[in-house]
Formats: structure tokens, C-alpha cells, sequence
């Protein structure tokens, strides 16, 4: 048995999930108010530029911090990242919590901030 690499591991998660584009979960945001839109990046990262409608939960703490924000197994969870990989990963934790509406956003952050404005 071959190591999988990073990226192999990413796509195999993304096949998994519900990927959208950054108009699908703006159009999808518009229908629901009480979504969460979770930027998986590290603070500063975030510091640097931040999609509006964003909260930040970095991944490598987001078991530990979801619950802060919802134990509504059912809320409509949205997460991004810079590129789709930690977003993904984000995900398949989530939905092995029991989290069972969670998308990622799969773009860049830039390309979602064009689509969701500068916070």
C-alpha cells in the first residue's frame, strides 16, 4: 500500500461533499437566514483579507469551536478556505460530528470575495 499525497487525500474528501461555487452559496445564502459561512484560514490569513458574512474558525480548531456557534445538527454550514483543501477537510469532520447540512465553497478566496464583497 502506497501514501496518499495532500491533494489526493483533498480530492478523494471533495467527492464526498457537496461543493459549490461562490454564486450557488450566494444564491443558496440568500434563502437562508440563519447559514454559516466559516473562512477555515488561519487568523492571519484572514487579517490579511476576509470575504464579508465570514466567521473565522481556523481548521485546526473547528471540533473544538463549531459549538460555540451551533449544535443545530441541521444548519446549513457553508466553509471556505484559500484554495478548497482545509475547507474540505472542515467538512468531513463536520459531517463526522453529525453536522449533516455542510457545503464547501470551492474556490479561491479571492474569487469569493469578488462574489461576496470585502468584510
Amino acid at each position: 500500500m502506497s501514501l496518499k499525497n495532500l491533494q489526493e487525500i483533498v480530492a478523494d474528501t471533495k467527492s464526498s461533499l457537496h461543493c459549490l461555487t461562490p454564486q450557488a452559496a450566494k444564491d443558496l445564502l440568500s434563502e437562508s437566514s440563519n447559514a454559516l459561512v466559516i473562512d477555515v484560514r488561519e487568523p492571519g490569513e484572514v487579517a490579511e483579507k476576509r470575504a464579508a458574512g465570514t466567521i473565522n474558525i481556523p481548521r485546526g480548531v473547528l471540533e473544538m469551536k463549531i459549538t460555540d456557534h451551533t449544535t443545530d445538527p441541521d444548519r446549513l454550514i457553508l466553509l471556505h478556505c484559500a484554495t478548497g483543501g482545509r475547507a474540505a477537510l472542515s467538512a468531513a469532520a463536520l459531517k463526522h460530528m453529525g453536522f449533516r447540512n455542510v457545503s464547501i465553497i470551492d474556490c479561491s478566496c479571492d474569487e469569493l470575495i469578488t462574489h461576496f464583497g470585502v468584510a
